[in-house]
């Protein structure tokens, strides 16, 4: 059988990629047709996450064996065949390709396509570029604007730390009893 995959992004509108796999193939074949097809090197802790159709993770596949409570099953990349976890058309995935930021790509089984086989994975069809492989941390703080936490910061030139208690609430005024029925009241 072959898995026919569409990949998105995002970060950027325009991209996609889709990707036939061999449904024997590992997760780990499947990672490298997914950088091969984007441009983006082999350096990076990648991993999948299995979704549900809200696309709430559940189980992680990694790249490298995770040490874990053995209440947990531990997935990795290169022991694990995609037809072990994926059966359904639909079936959604997230490939995490920054981990620092946990930046990804969403994924879904568009088709399986049966009585056929490939021999490598392929990308069959893509648009749009890929976003960056990862943030450049120095970029972005060269960019970023700062943050005046000078004498007006909070609000008042003349605040003193004794207007407020060590929970910082105000300690001039009495509390407030507001009733259940001037709440309703308000609506």
């Amino acid at each position: 059988m072959i898995y026919r995959f569409i990949l998105v992004s995002d970060e950027v509108d325009d991209f996609y990629r889709e990707i036939q796999i061999a449904s024997s193939a590992s997760f780990l074949d499947f990672s490298n047709a997914i950088l091969e097809s984007v441009g983006f090197p082999d350096d990076q802790m990648t991993s999948f996450f299995m979704c549900e159709d809200n696309w709430e993770k559940r189980e992680e596949i990694t790249r490298e064996e995770m040490s874990t409570s053995s209440e947990v099953d531990n997935w990795v990349m290169a022991d694990t065949p995609l037809d072990e976890l994926i059966e359904d058309e639909k079936q959604r995935l997230i490939y995490i390709f920054d981990p620092l930021t946990e930046r990804c790509f969403f994924i879904e089984l568009k088709e399986i396509i049966t009585g056929k086989t490939l021999a490598k994975a392929s990308c069959t069809a893509k648009s749009g570029l890929p976003p960056k492989q990862a943030i450049d941390f120095d970029e972005l703080a060269k960019t970023a604007t700062t943050l005046d936490t000078g004498e007006n910061f909070y609000g008042d030139e003349g605040f003193e730390d004794g207007e407020l208690d060590q929970d910082g609430f105000d300690m001039g005024s009495e509390p407030t009893d507001i009733s259940i029925d001037s709440i309703d009241d308000l609506y």
